[in-house]
């Protein structure tokens, strides 16, 4: 039962940085405006999440606006030091953030936006929907005929080695996230690694010149001027990007040969209950941990904004044919930095200006 109805200017989906960035500038406007947040607590989209976890961006990459991360330039953070920020920072601005709030439903109704959050219902003349493209897990369909007594697990729900079974592991897909879970279980059990390898970065993060040279030139200037909607480049790029593998970032190949990590080829299927490989080898494991991505998860948005794809349409965040509509957050927004924390505060500054405009 819908207890009362609340009625804001603007209504903010989702509490993340892309949110809590798009806040900051309601905010700065005077804006009428609430965040609605699923999470209990501000920060949770970092905090759960693997243990071992830090952000491939340092910390002079990693401050939303108005507010710097408190620690060295130069330093990559954990994930939870990454959680804590968002929630200094929402505290610290005062941003009007609602947790435990997940949204049931997005619609339109005699020209005003419906949200439904549970039993609460919100009307509003604009929605920002700042998240990212990756909010329901993905897993094969051939994982529900797989031996029920083998422990599996999805990304999002591995924190630690504590949670496996005894006996070997097996890590479905090989990018980021696949190969450093695998980093991070290889020396406590056996652990293979299924998927194609997607490239790497030619250089190590960690190292000085790294931080003090090349990141700044690729996140500073590439990612952010170079690879946008506004250059030739940048619109030939933005289709592969959308549905692509990125390549590894802090990992390198050889860190998984290193750590014996088995690499073998994409699993394909079921075999007697055990993962089938695309060679025809069956493995006989306790563990599969699947690192398969996410499906963008917008399906209780009720309102014909989507592509065949299922890509949202719009023009740097702005939806043209459902006006108060706007998007933060999601991968090539406006270029390749807008799905990173040093690009949220351009496209929510511009997204924020647009409703300034329309109200």
């Amino acid at each position: 039962m819908i207890k009362q109805i609340h009625h804001y200017d603007t209504i903010v989906i989702g509490g993340g940085q892309a949110g809590l960035g798009t806040g900051y500038y309601l905010k700065q406007h005077g804006n009428n405006f609430v965040i609605l947040d699923a999470n209990q607590r501000i920060g949770d989209v970092w905090r759960n999440r693997w243990d071992s976890l830090r952000l491939f961006t340092p910390n002079r990459y990693n401050a939303l606006p108005g507010m710097p991360f408190p620690a060295p330039a130069h330093t990559f953070p954990t994930k939870d030091e990454m959680g804590d920020y968002l929630e200094t920072y929402a505290r610290r601005f005062d941003l009007p953030v609602q947790t435990s709030s997940r949204v049931d439903s997005l619609s339109k109704h005699n020209g005003r936006f419906n949200v439904t959050a549970g039993d609460e219902r919100y009307e509003a003349d604009n929605v920002v929907v700042a998240m990212a493209n990756y909010q329901c897990p993905a897993v094969p369909e051939f994982a529900t005929q797989l031996n029920p007594a083998i422990r599996q697990l999805h990304s999002s729900e591995y924190r630690n080695p504590s949670q496996l079974q005894d006996g070997d592991v097996l890590i479905v897909g090989a990018g980021n996230s696949g190969v450093e879970i695998a980093l991070d279980i290889a020396d406590k059990r056996r652990t293979w690694l299924s998927g194609q390898y997607p490239g790497h970065i030619p250089f190590r993060i960690d190292r000085l010149v790294a931080r003090f040279l090349l990141i700044p030139f690729v996140l500073g200037f590439i990612f952010y001027h170079v690879m946008h909607v506004k250059t030739p480049i940048g619109r030939r790029v933005r289709p592969k990007r959308l549905h692509g593998t990125a390549p590894l970032v802090r990992t390198k190949p050889s860190d998984v040969t290193a750590a014996g990590v088995e690499q073998v080829p994409r699993t394909v299927g079921v075999g007697d209950g055990l993962p089938l490989l695309e060679d025809g080898r069956l493995l006989d494991v306790a563990n599969i941990i699947w690192c398969t991505g996410f499906h963008p998860g917008f399906s209780w948005i009720d309102l014909p904004v989507f592509d065949e794809q299922g890509d949202p349409m719009h023009e740097r965040g702005i939806v043209h044919n459902e006006p108060g509509l706007y998007f933060v957050g999601l991968h090539f927004l406006t270029s390749i930095s807008s799905a990173q924390i040093n690009g949220i505060a351009r496209d929510a500054k511009y997204v924020v200006q647009a409703i300034t405009s329309r109200n």
